[in-house]
């Protein structure tokens, strides 16, 4: 187990969401979200204090997390000299990227001398078996988004959330770093070997009773030509009874490909759900999740009216305004 409470590091991140490790672990565990280390040029901010090593260590951080989700997943030169000095500190080192802090021999040489820890919280921990894609009891929701990083993270726990306040049994089921960080357990799905990755899924939502609610954290986008890989075995081995679109409205095009544009919501919807009923021929789409986040109040009310008026289902931003909706009609399929 992670020791906490945790110092976030934002390294060098070129944008914020280039820290949505850190953002996502402030946002749904902020009593463990002590401070932040931001180094020259930094262009995100989690809204907590700049901290020093030595002034972290003295109000009781125990654990620098790693907040930044580069592309590739690479430790960048740049941090090695803050990593040891956190190390050095007494502090714990916790990271989820693809590039391990064990294999980095600086690293590994300073965690001996200093006798603290390095985490990888991408490291699978269990031999998953490969998919067989039978029928499991218990219900299962699966987030699917018009590209990467559009909140399917934060709408599977806003879910859960409202689900577990009508006293409704569920599961938020972690796929990824950020998941994993703030829950302490789950699945680092693309890291499993290709073969298992859709065994792994159904290993994380086993067999449940009739009423129980296992809300699986959605990766990457079908439509991401990088990325899909991990999305397919998701939809597959999560066998989900419901779907739950997600949107990010002001982008331009997908997530670091300029040369690809993001696909509609009602492409989406067409190519998820076929694909969905393949394993549950039952699954429904049930809703819209929308970060608004780019847009005032205002413009937020309005866009998400006018999508709901158009999509003829609950569009929400469950992180602004809550997830009761998208409980209300998950319960309801």
């Amino acid at each position: 187990m992670l020791k906490t409470p945790y110092l976030l590091f934002l390294g060098d991140a070129p944008d914020p969401l280039a820290a949505k490790v850190a953002q996502g672990i402030k946002d749904w565990r902020p009593e463990h979200a002590l401070g932040q280390l931001r180094l020259e040029g930094c262009q995100a901010d989690m809204r907590l204090p700049d901290m020093t090593i030595a002034e972290a260590v003295e109000q009781g951080a125990r654990t620098l997390v790693i907040g930044v989700a580069n592309r590739g997943g690479v430790i960048s030169e740049r941090w090695l000299d803050v990593l040891e000095q956190a190390m050095a500190a007494g502090m714990d080192i916790a990271s989820g990227l693809h590039n391990l802090l064990t294999d980095e021999p600086r690293l590994v040489d300073a965690a001996a001398r200093h006798q603290v820890a390095l985490f990888d919280v991408r490291v699978p921990q269990v031999s998953y078996p490969i998919g067989d894609g039978k029928k499991r009891t218990g219900k299962r929701c699966l987030p699917v988004g018009t590209d990467c990083s559009v909140g399917k993270m934060y709408t599977a726990l806003a879910i859960d959330k409202a689900l577990k306040a009508r006293n409704v049994p569920s599961d938020f089921r972690a796929t990824g770093q950020t998941g994993i960080l703030v829950t302490g357990q789950g699945v680092p799905l693309d890291a499993v070997v290709a073969d298992f990755m859709a065994g792994a899924v159904e290993w994380l939502s086993p067999d449940n009773t009739p009423e129980h609610w296992d809300i699986i954290e959605g990766q990457g986008s079908l439509y991401h030509p990088s990325f899909s890989g991990v999305t397919m075995a998701l939809i597959h081995g999560g066998q989900p009874d419901a779907l739950v679109l997600c949107h990010e409205p002001t982008r331009t095009h997908m997530r670091g490909l300029p040369h690809y544009e993001l696909p509609t919501l009602e492409q989406l919807m067409a190519v998820a759900l076929p694909l969905a009923r393949i394993v549950n021929p039952a699954c429904q789409v049930i809703g819209v999740s929308v970060n608004t986040a780019a847009f005032s109040d205002e413009e937020a009310t309005a866009y998400l009216e006018e999508l709901e008026a158009r999509m003829k289902m609950p569009c929400v931003d469950p992180f602004r305004h809550g997830a009761a909706r998208l409980a209300e009609a998950l319960l309801a399929c």
